[in-house]
């Protein structure tokens, strides 16, 4: 091969080398990740719970503040935020829901009264599709040490495998669970209709929530401001473009142009929202989105960094994140601020879970 290009080029072997060899190096070069070292400089780990933690900021639940939001329940009404898992619903990038039900019926018949039953196959992101709860092992960050993900836990670590994330994995938040008051930010009365996807990364594009943005929401919808324990879900309006009640009666064609209108950006919360709350000390925040915060041009919100509410809140503070949620009915309703109650699944080492939050008010 040398000597080809030597003949054709007229290259020496010493030049040529040299020239191969920057190529090579230019190549691995732009292969490699850059790495960043923010979450090791800056101290991210050990978490304000000890470096044994595992569960992040729902460890800041007391029983005085279950009490305390048991009172908000006022006239015995539920309402659930969960969405329906089906094949054909939304999902970000190549995310899929695969349900069989193998034999129809699955297995019998047993006994003189010829008793059959069916079970159900799933294949799916089952922690990352629909109504969806990301847990510590979802958001990590590379850095010159590995990747890093909360409270200091790299997915190098021995314990942590392709089979299980060990003490990265979701079971440890679903221990706890969240039982919290719940605070809705209804971004469609504040906005005068559905939030639209930002079209810039200006605090001020009505698609961001920005921190002023919450505290004008606070004081619009007449409760207290946001405080330690709570879990705070935003209504963008965006996630009726996937309304459960209405999904079924859309045509295939209807429901690929609903499912790329879906995917292609989203209003929700800006980076100052994220840290506003998390200085606040609430322990899960949410929206009615696949992804909860704004995503705009370069699927920036209110940086080009994509995510950074994600990396703020998940990675680096340990306070969980809820997406896809229905909040329709307590938009409709306006209830603002409600018991609501709900854990993960205890899923040995996963990323994340599925599941169908209750408010109850």
């Amino acid at each position: 091969m040398i000597t080809s290009l030597q003949k054709h080029t007229g290259l020496g072997t010493l030049v040529l080398s040299a020239v191969l060899s920057a190529v090579l190096s230019a190549g691995l070069a732009a292969q490699a990740p850059a790495a960043n070292d923010a979450p090791l400089t800056e101290n991210w780990a050990p978490s304000e719970w000890g470096p044994d933690d595992k569960a992040g900021s729902v460890n800041r639940t007391t029983p005085e503040m279950v009490l305390k939001a048991a009172q908000l329940i006022k006239l015995g009404k539920v309402a659930t935020l969960g969405k329906v898992y089906q094949q054909d619903a939304p999902a970000f990038g190549s995310r899929g829901w695969r349900m069989t039900i193998p034999g129809m019926p699955t297995g019998g018949p047993f006994g003189e009264q010829q008793m059959v039953y069916n079970d159900e196959y799933v294949s799916a992101e089952i922690g990352q599709i629909g109504t969806q709860f990301d847990g510590p092992g979802h958001i990590g960050i590379i850095t010159s040490k590995g990747h890093f993900f909360y409270n200091g836990r790299f997915i190098e670590d021995e314990d942590v495998t392709a089979y299980g994330l060990g003490p990265l994995g979701v079971e440890h938040v679903a221990e706890k669970g969240f039982v919290c008051r719940g605070v809705l930010l209804d971004g469609v009365a504040y906005n005068g209709g559905t939030m639209p996807i930002p079209t810039s990364r200006e605090k001020t594009d009505p698609g961001i929530v920005s921190d002023a943005d919450i505290k004008a929401m606070i004081e619009r919808q007449g409760i207290d401001p946001i405080g330690e324990g709570d879990c705070v879900f935003l209504h963008t309006g965006h996630g009726n473009v996937w309304h459960p009640d209405d999904w079924d009666s859309y045509s295939a064609e209807e429901k690929r142009s609903r499912i790329a209108k879906f995917n292609s950006g989203e209003p929700g919360y800006g980076i100052s929202a994220c840290k506003y709350m998390a200085d606040r000390k609430i322990i899960l925040w949410g929206a009615d989105t696949w992804g909860s915060e704004a995503v705009g041009p370069r699927f920036g919100g209110e940086n080009d960094q994509p995510f950074e509410c994600h990396v703020e809140m998940l990675t680096k503070r340990g306070i969980w994140n809820l997406e896809n949620m229905d909040l329709s009915k307590l938009a409709e309703e306006k209830v603002y601020e409600f018991l609501f109650v709900w854990s993960p699944l205890k899923i040995k080492g996963g990323t994340g879970s599925p599941g169908n939050p209750v408010a109850l008010y």
